[in-house]
């Protein structure tokens, strides 16, 4: 759209792109000086919880994905080196639990929860975040775009674990059914089934009530899989011998390919980790590293090792290591509760997928789309109904397809195990040119890391036959559109500004033209604050009038999370009556443009949004005779265009108070 400034817009926020600006605010008046402007509202985000109502908090979001691991993860493990077909050595399955604590121990207590979790912008974690620190500091064009690469990568392959996610989760325990009843095992499938399908049906309403909930049910979960633990390990306790290095590095030594099969589900074990960085900026750090460090580590290695005690013990529970952990009559109430546990954790991807969704929207990396606020006081409680049942379709699929956890545990090592490869390789860029680390650090430290991400991933890829693929093909899809729609953008408002007439130009000829001024408030949206929009040369053309007050609004994205205070608005006076204002936002916003133009009105500009009219344009996109894109791109990108949400919603405009021309652009 030509006028309608979004999510492709320019996403400097430096001073001095406008002239005049400073850093001050002076008075409006006739000499086009800028006035900056922040809106004064609150931050998007909630406050962040204190004291112990952090640490429950953090339990029912953060944790949910890696603490449902013990469901599926060791079983996975053990059956990958032949279990389901001989008995495993004793010495093997405490390899493989020493393989396992020294996975949570490298990758999410060192990599991430020690080192990566420092890297914040503004206070905000995730990969989009860190790929923004990157870009900050790269010393040229190519490699920003690599770093973008990286990020957009990582980001994709998360989305392919928001699918899966919630699959592998709820048909993980509510294969519980075999071991408490088992003659209704024909009814998992349609159980998992149900679940799914209202668990992607609830998220309309919003996670804000049900989201208190989480913490409690996540603080009995963890308790329940230390107890469970504790009761295995009593059953062999020589167990507590592999937290020792040793028996992992013997495991690897002695088996050779088969321990590199065996490490494609060892990491299953650490599924969830990014989710501690990308939730940093909803709870802080200290309160993630403290329920990890004293809570949840503890509670995992515990169980772990109770289901290794009980498998060396009695081989036969293999079939369902987690759940014969306890008593007989503990299995109905242990469904129910690992249930439960599962629901949360997919609901932790799933609105983690909406944020991250909305931050790609707000980078111009996918097209707008319809964003419903679920709570009228916290804007970063969100639903984007498409996204939803695109997850909730693909998931429900997966079900159907894969029939079992430990066939959909195939399919999920791939997107875990790319997106730590990602987020390693900016973070050996943020770590060594924002925190200064010396080169030889960052080569031993990440260098080691990325050996470790590396391996992982690569054992992994001997997955894509068996379900591997999965992750792989809506990674790369998912890229494909990216890249696809930020190109086709690009090349609109190149076209955009070769055929624009500069706004000096036609305030320079105003006073001479026979224009009429009619009364009232006319805003136009622009995707470049200094040319003049297409919307106003049609009304000029067609309605030969102009508006007695005039705004050129330009909406600005910026590459951090929040636009800082008194950066959020700039103002300046072109001429009498006529003003250019830019509205940044950072990428963890959502924008409420009548909002953020109702401010003005503290710097005496006539702003009222009752009588406010807003002008736009709609873009008819068709193939120029020199095309820039290939065939097929060009479809995709205008499949993408025509089912983007329109400015008027996105930007959450009145939908009466708008008027729209249409334009034919040719790219």
């Amino acid at each position: 759209m030509s006028d309608q400034s979004g999510p492709n817009t320019s996403s400097s926020s430096q001073k001095g792109e406008i002239p005049g600006e400073s850093g001050e605010a002076p008075k409006l008046g006739g000499d086009n000086s800028a006035v900056t402007l922040d809106e004064g509202r609150a931050s998007p985000h909630p406050a962040k919880p204190v004291g112990k109502g952090a640490l429950i908090a953090v339990l029912g979001v953060v944790f949910g994905d890696i603490g449902t691991s013990p469901l599926y993860a060791l079983q996975s493990s053990v059956n990958a080196i032949g279990g389901d077909k001989h008995a495993v050595p004793h010495v093997d399955i405490l390899g493989l639990a020493s393989l396992t604590f020294w996975a949570l121990m490298l990758v999410v207590t060192i990599k991430y929860v020690i080192l990566i979790m420092r890297a914040d912008h503004n206070g905000e974690g995730g990969i989009i975040a860190l790929m923004s620190l990157a870009q900050r500091v790269a010393k040229s064009p190519r490699l920003k775009w690599l770093f973008g690469i990286a990020g957009i990568a990582g980001s994709c392959l998360f989305f392919g674990d928001s699918i899966i996610t919630p699959a592998v989760s709820v048909l993980s325990a509510i294969e519980g059914i075999e071991v408490a009843v088992p003659s209704a095992s024909h009814i998992i499938i349609p159980c998992a089934i149900i679940v799914l399908a209202a668990l992607f049906a609830a998220q309309g309403f919003g996670t804000g009530k049900i989201g208190r909930a989480f913490g409690p049910i996540m603080v009995i979960w963890f308790a329940a899989l230390a107890v469970l633990g504790i009761r295995g390990i009593m059953l062999y306790p020589k167990v507590a011998l592999a937290l020792s290095p040793t028996f992992a590095l013997s495991f690897i030594a002695s088996h050779g390919t088969l321990s590199f099969v065996a490490l494609g589900s060892v990491v299953l074990s650490v599924t969830g980790a990014e989710a501690l960085y990308a939730d940093m900026g909803h709870f802080g750090r200290s309160p993630i590293r403290k329920a990890w460090l004293f809570f949840v580590l503890p509670s995992l290695t515990l169980n772990y090792f109770g289901q290794a005690a009980l498998l060396i013990k009695d081989p036969t529970t293999l079939s369902n290591p987690f759940y014969h952990l306890g008593p007989a009559w503990a299995q109905v109430p242990l469904l129910i509760l690992a249930t439960f546990a599962t629901v949360i954790a997919s609901q932790a991807g799933i609105s983690g997928s909406f944020s991250l969704c909305r931050q790609l929207i707000q980078l111009g990396y996918l097209p707008r789309t319809r964003v419903i606020h679920t709570n009228p006081s916290e804007e970063a409680q969100i639903y984007l109904p498409s996204l939803n049942w695109i997850l909730g379709f693909g998931a429900i699929i997966l079900v159907l397809s894969f029939q079992s956890s430990a066939a959909l545990a195939a399919a999920y090592g791939i997107a875990v195990t790319g997106t730590f490869l990602c987020t390693c390789v900016l973070a050996m860029v943020v770590f060594r040119r924002t925190f200064k680390w010396g080169a030889i650090s960052v080569g031993i430290v990440f260098g080691f890391l990325f050996i470790v991400d590396s391996v992982f991933f690569s054992a992994n890829l001997l997955k894509i036959p068996d379900g591997g693929w999965v992750p792989l093909a809506i990674g790369i899809i998912s890229t494909i559109l990216m890249t696809t729609w930020k190109r086709g953008r690009g090349l609109l408002a190149a076209r955009q500004q070769a055929d624009s007439m500069p706004i000096g130009s036609l305030l320079n000829r105003l006073p001479q033209s026979r224009t009429v001024r009619v009364p009232g408030l006319a805003v136009f949206l622009t995707a470049n604050p200094n040319n003049v929009p297409n919307s106003l040369l049609h009304n000029l053309k067609h309605n030969k009038v102009l508006h007695e007050h005039v705004l050129f609004v330009t909406v600005q994205n910026l590459d951090q999370p929040e636009a800082e205070r008194g950066e959020r608005t700039v103002v300046q006076e072109l001429a009498p009556n006529i003003y250019r204002v830019i509205v940044r936002y950072g990428f963890m916003e959502m924008p409420n443009l009548p909002r953020a133009l109702q401010e003005l009105k503290s710097l005496n500009v006539p702003f009222d949004p009752i009588q406010a009219s807003y002008f736009t344009s709609h873009e008819l996109v068709v193939r120029s005779r020199v095309p820039k894109m290939s065939l097929w791109r060009m479809w995709v990108f205008l499949l993408l265009l025509r089912n983007a949400t329109s400015a008027t919603e996105f930007f959450r405009i009145p939908p009466d108070r708008v008027v729209e021309f249409g334009v034919r652009i040719a790219i």
